[in-house]
Protein backbone atom coordinates (compact mmCIF):
# COMPACT_ATOMS: atom_id res chain seq x y z
CA UNK A 1 0.00 0.00 0.00
CA UNK A 2 1.30 3.48 -0.88
CA UNK A 3 2.10 6.02 1.43
CA UNK A 4 -1.33 8.45 0.67
CA UNK A 5 -3.11 4.81 0.33
CA UNK A 6 -2.13 4.43 4.20
CA UNK A 7 -2.61 7.64 4.63
CA UNK A 8 -6.48 7.90 3.42
CA UNK A 9 -7.13 4.80 5.36
CA UNK A 10 -7.01 6.38 8.57
CA UNK A 11 -9.24 8.92 7.71
CA UNK A 12 -12.94 8.91 8.83
CA UNK A 13 -15.19 7.87 5.58
CA UNK A 14 -16.22 10.53 3.32
CA UNK A 15 -19.68 11.07 1.67
CA UNK A 16 -19.42 12.83 -1.98
CA UNK A 17 -23.01 12.53 -3.21
CA UNK A 18 -26.40 12.93 -1.12
CA UNK A 19 -24.69 12.58 2.12
CA UNK A 20 -28.19 11.43 3.73
CA UNK A 21 -27.95 7.83 2.09
CA UNK A 22 -26.33 5.67 4.40
CA UNK A 23 -24.02 3.27 2.92
CA UNK A 24 -25.91 0.36 3.93
CA UNK A 25 -28.25 1.82 1.19
CA UNK A 26 -25.58 1.37 -1.81
CA UNK A 27 -25.48 -1.95 -3.88
CA UNK A 28 -22.28 -2.89 -5.99
CA UNK A 29 -22.85 -3.57 -9.46
CA UNK A 30 -21.08 -5.16 -12.19
CA UNK A 31 -20.81 -3.30 -15.43
CA UNK A 32 -17.99 -5.49 -16.27
CA UNK A 33 -17.16 -7.08 -20.12
CA UNK A 34 -18.06 -10.23 -18.09
CA UNK A 35 -21.43 -8.85 -16.73
CA UNK A 36 -24.75 -11.14 -16.71
CA UNK A 37 -26.45 -8.00 -16.61
CA UNK A 38 -25.84 -6.80 -20.54
CA UNK A 39 -26.60 -10.00 -22.00
CA UNK A 40 -28.44 -10.13 -24.89
CA UNK A 41 -28.78 -6.06 -24.75
CA UNK A 42 -26.88 -3.47 -26.96
CA UNK A 43 -26.43 -0.36 -25.25
CA UNK A 44 -26.93 2.82 -27.71
CA UNK A 45 -27.72 5.35 -25.44
CA UNK A 46 -27.60 6.71 -21.88
CA UNK A 47 -31.41 5.73 -21.47
CA UNK A 48 -29.99 2.13 -22.12
CA UNK A 49 -27.88 1.56 -20.02
CA UNK A 50 -29.96 4.08 -16.99
CA UNK A 51 -32.61 1.45 -17.27
CA UNK A 52 -30.63 -1.28 -16.80
CA UNK A 53 -28.78 0.34 -13.59
CA UNK A 54 -32.09 1.35 -12.01
CA UNK A 55 -33.87 -1.98 -12.58
CA UNK A 56 -30.73 -3.86 -10.50
CA UNK A 57 -30.87 -1.42 -7.87
CA UNK A 58 -34.87 -1.49 -7.70
CA UNK A 59 -34.35 -6.02 -7.42
CA UNK A 60 -31.63 -5.38 -4.77
CA UNK A 61 -33.74 -3.20 -2.69
CA UNK A 62 -30.98 -0.42 -2.43
CA UNK A 63 -31.12 3.55 -3.35
CA UNK A 64 -27.81 3.49 -5.05
CA UNK A 65 -25.28 1.93 -6.93
CA UNK A 66 -21.71 2.19 -6.80
CA UNK A 67 -18.67 0.33 -8.49
CA UNK A 68 -16.02 -0.04 -11.20
CA UNK A 69 -12.37 0.87 -9.87
CA UNK A 70 -10.25 -1.17 -12.18
CA UNK A 71 -13.39 -2.61 -13.90
CA UNK A 72 -12.94 -3.33 -17.54
CA UNK A 73 -15.91 -2.00 -19.44
CA UNK A 74 -16.99 -2.10 -22.91
CA UNK A 75 -18.88 1.15 -22.30
CA UNK A 76 -16.97 3.34 -23.76
CA UNK A 77 -16.83 1.77 -27.24
CA UNK A 78 -19.31 4.03 -28.92
CA UNK A 79 -16.55 6.66 -28.49
CA UNK A 80 -13.78 7.74 -29.90
CA UNK A 81 -12.04 8.95 -27.49
CA UNK A 82 -10.91 5.55 -26.19
CA UNK A 83 -10.31 3.95 -29.49
CA UNK A 84 -7.63 5.07 -31.68
CA UNK A 85 -6.16 2.42 -34.98
CA UNK A 86 -2.60 3.40 -33.56
CA UNK A 87 -3.06 3.09 -30.03
CA UNK A 88 -4.44 0.16 -27.56
CA UNK A 89 -8.27 0.80 -26.66
CA UNK A 90 -8.63 2.33 -22.61
CA UNK A 91 -11.34 0.61 -21.45
CA UNK A 92 -10.26 0.02 -17.71
CA UNK A 93 -11.79 2.46 -15.27
CA UNK A 94 -9.92 4.18 -12.92
CA UNK A 95 -12.11 5.76 -10.04
CA UNK A 96 -15.50 5.00 -8.59
CA UNK A 97 -18.65 5.58 -10.19
CA UNK A 98 -22.09 6.15 -8.52
CA UNK A 99 -24.86 5.95 -10.17
CA UNK A 100 -28.07 8.42 -9.21
CA UNK A 101 -30.65 10.82 -10.62
CA UNK A 102 -29.65 14.10 -12.32
CA UNK A 103 -29.38 16.89 -9.72
CA UNK A 104 -28.31 15.21 -6.72
CA UNK A 105 -26.08 17.12 -4.95
CA UNK A 106 -21.98 16.52 -4.87
CA UNK A 107 -20.05 16.77 -1.93
CA UNK A 108 -15.88 17.71 -0.58
CA UNK A 109 -14.65 14.36 0.11
CA UNK A 110 -12.18 16.49 2.19
CA UNK A 111 -10.71 19.91 3.31
CA UNK A 112 -9.07 21.30 0.05
CA UNK A 113 -9.66 24.08 -2.23
CA UNK A 114 -10.20 23.89 -6.09
CA UNK A 115 -7.35 23.46 -8.30
CA UNK A 116 -9.20 23.61 -12.21
CA UNK A 117 -12.25 22.78 -13.80
CA UNK A 118 -13.60 22.28 -16.99
CA UNK A 119 -16.52 21.37 -19.80
CA UNK A 120 -14.88 18.14 -21.15
CA UNK A 121 -17.42 18.27 -23.80
CA UNK A 122 -18.27 15.29 -26.57
CA UNK A 123 -19.46 11.88 -26.63
CA UNK A 124 -17.90 9.80 -23.41
CA UNK A 125 -15.95 12.64 -21.82
CA UNK A 126 -16.85 13.86 -18.36
CA UNK A 127 -19.17 17.31 -19.53
CA UNK A 128 -18.07 19.19 -16.11
CA UNK A 129 -15.67 18.67 -14.14
CA UNK A 130 -13.82 19.79 -11.17
CA UNK A 131 -10.69 18.96 -9.41
CA UNK A 132 -10.24 19.91 -6.07
CA UNK A 133 -6.42 19.76 -4.34
CA UNK A 134 -5.58 18.23 -1.08
CA UNK A 135 -2.61 17.72 1.89
CA UNK A 136 -2.77 15.21 4.18
CA UNK A 137 0.15 15.73 6.06
CA UNK A 138 2.68 16.22 3.79
CA UNK A 139 1.46 14.63 0.54
CA UNK A 140 -0.67 16.50 -1.88
CA UNK A 141 -2.97 15.13 -3.55
CA UNK A 142 -6.01 15.62 -5.92
CA UNK A 143 -9.76 14.17 -6.26
CA UNK A 144 -11.81 14.64 -9.31
CA UNK A 145 -15.64 14.81 -9.66
CA UNK A 146 -16.93 14.08 -13.35
CA UNK A 147 -20.61 14.03 -15.05
CA UNK A 148 -21.72 17.09 -13.21
CA UNK A 149 -24.07 20.05 -14.13
CA UNK A 150 -23.18 23.03 -16.32
CA UNK A 151 -24.05 25.01 -12.76
CA UNK A 152 -21.81 23.40 -10.85
CA UNK A 153 -18.75 24.67 -12.65
CA UNK A 154 -20.60 28.35 -13.62
CA UNK A 155 -19.28 30.39 -10.37
CA UNK A 156 -16.61 28.72 -9.27
CA UNK A 157 -13.02 30.12 -8.81
CA UNK A 158 -9.57 27.99 -9.05
CA UNK A 159 -8.27 28.57 -5.30
CA UNK A 160 -12.00 28.74 -3.69
CA UNK A 161 -12.04 26.86 -0.22
CA UNK A 162 -14.34 24.10 0.45
CA UNK A 163 -14.47 21.80 3.99
CA UNK A 164 -15.11 18.46 3.77
CA UNK A 165 -18.77 17.53 3.42
CA UNK A 166 -18.97 20.86 1.41
CA UNK A 167 -21.14 20.95 -1.52
CA UNK A 168 -19.50 21.71 -4.53
CA UNK A 169 -21.96 20.92 -7.37
CA UNK A 170 -24.45 18.73 -8.28
CA UNK A 171 -24.62 15.70 -10.53
CA UNK A 172 -25.19 16.57 -14.71
CA UNK A 173 -27.92 14.65 -16.75
CA UNK A 174 -27.04 12.92 -20.25
CA UNK A 175 -27.06 15.93 -22.22
CA UNK A 176 -24.17 17.47 -20.75
CA UNK A 177 -22.13 14.43 -19.15
CA UNK A 178 -21.15 12.48 -22.18
CA UNK A 179 -23.96 10.65 -22.48
CA UNK A 180 -24.00 8.15 -19.68
CA UNK A 181 -26.62 7.53 -17.25
CA UNK A 182 -26.54 10.19 -14.38
CA UNK A 183 -23.48 9.03 -12.39
CA UNK A 184 -20.47 10.42 -10.57
CA UNK A 185 -17.43 9.81 -11.84
CA UNK A 186 -14.78 10.20 -8.31
CA UNK A 187 -11.25 9.78 -8.55
CA UNK A 188 -8.26 10.35 -6.61
CA UNK A 189 -5.61 11.49 -8.30
CA UNK A 190 -1.66 11.66 -6.34
CA UNK A 191 0.25 13.19 -9.48
CA UNK A 192 -1.78 15.86 -11.53
CA UNK A 193 0.90 16.07 -14.00
CA UNK A 194 -0.15 18.99 -16.22
CA UNK A 195 -3.57 18.63 -16.56
CA UNK A 196 -6.15 21.24 -16.17
CA UNK A 197 -9.85 20.40 -15.27
CA UNK A 198 -9.45 16.91 -16.73
CA UNK A 199 -7.46 13.56 -16.03
CA UNK A 200 -7.02 10.22 -17.65
CA UNK A 201 -10.22 8.77 -15.91
CA UNK A 202 -10.16 5.49 -18.11
CA UNK A 203 -6.81 3.29 -19.29
CA UNK A 204 -5.24 0.67 -21.24
CA UNK A 205 -3.93 -2.64 -19.95
CA UNK A 206 -0.24 -1.34 -21.16
CA UNK A 207 -0.42 1.34 -19.17
CA UNK A 208 -2.57 -0.01 -15.89
CA UNK A 209 0.27 -0.59 -13.73
CA UNK A 210 1.05 3.32 -13.48
CA UNK A 211 -2.60 4.40 -13.13
CA UNK A 212 -3.15 1.88 -10.54
CA UNK A 213 -0.56 3.45 -8.40
CA UNK A 214 -1.40 6.85 -9.28
CA UNK A 215 -4.91 6.56 -8.72
CA UNK A 216 -5.58 4.74 -5.54
CA UNK A 217 -9.05 2.88 -5.20
CA UNK A 218 -10.99 5.74 -3.97
CA UNK A 219 -13.10 3.40 -1.63
CA UNK A 220 -9.63 3.28 0.77
CA UNK A 221 -11.38 6.92 1.30
CA UNK A 222 -14.79 6.58 0.94
CA UNK A 223 -15.04 3.49 2.90
CA UNK A 224 -18.62 2.27 1.00
CA UNK A 225 -17.33 -1.37 1.80
CA UNK A 226 -14.94 -1.95 4.86
CA UNK A 227 -12.10 -3.43 4.11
Amino acid sequence: MSQLSSLLSEIESAKVILPQISYSDYVAIDLSTSSKLFENITLESADDLEQIIYAFVADKNAKMAFGGYLEQRNLYKRSSLFSDMDTENRNIHLGIDIWEKSGSTIHAALDGKVHSFKNNEGLGNYGPTIILKHQVQEIEFYTLYGHLSKDSISNLKVDQEFKKGDRIGYLGSAEVNGDYAPHLHFQIIEDLDDYFGDYPGVCSKTNADFYRENCPNPNILLKIIKE
